[in-house]
């Protein structure tokens, strides 16, 4: 089975050599891109179902990012969860009420957040999807 593909943006090689080996244990396809201008030259050549992006990043930033991607037909509808040390209140307002980004994970995080998170927004990487119903 191919596994679903995750586009990681950041700007931290370490940042993202830990997310990259989370989610490919966990059977995720990976891209990886370490700056904003890199992640949209990314999407030319890979169509993921997910992106996990920093916010804050030299030259253009993860919400400069979500701009680009919200105004091209084929990226505006690939959910966004931010994975960023920008952890105030404020920070996640601004990420889900003024960029629309689908989920918000501060730094540091656990290995079972980053999952959790992602599972929540795409389905679990086994394939298996809820009915959406309440479990008994």
């Amino acid at each position: 089975m191919s596994g679903q593909k995750v586009l990681i943006v950041d700007d931290d090689y370490d940042t993202r050599t830990v997310v990259k080996t989370i989610l490919v244990g966990s059977g995720y396809e990976v891209e990886e891109a370490d700056s904003g201008q890199a992640a949209l030259d990314a999407l030319e050549n890979f169509d993921p179902e997910l992106i996990v992006l920093d916010v804050m990043m030299p030259g253009m930033s993860g919400y400069d990012v979500v701009v680009h991607l919200k105004q091209k037909p084929e990226t505006q509808n690939i959910p966004i969860i931010m994975l960023t040390a920008k952890s105030e209140p404020e920070d996640l307002i601004t990420g889900y009420k003024d960029y629309a980004v689908d989920y918000y994970i501060p730094k540091p995080f656990t290995t079972r957040q980053l999952l959790s998170g992602i599972e929540l927004i795409i389905g679990p990487e086994d394939g298996t999807e809820s009915d959406g119903s309440p479990e008994q």
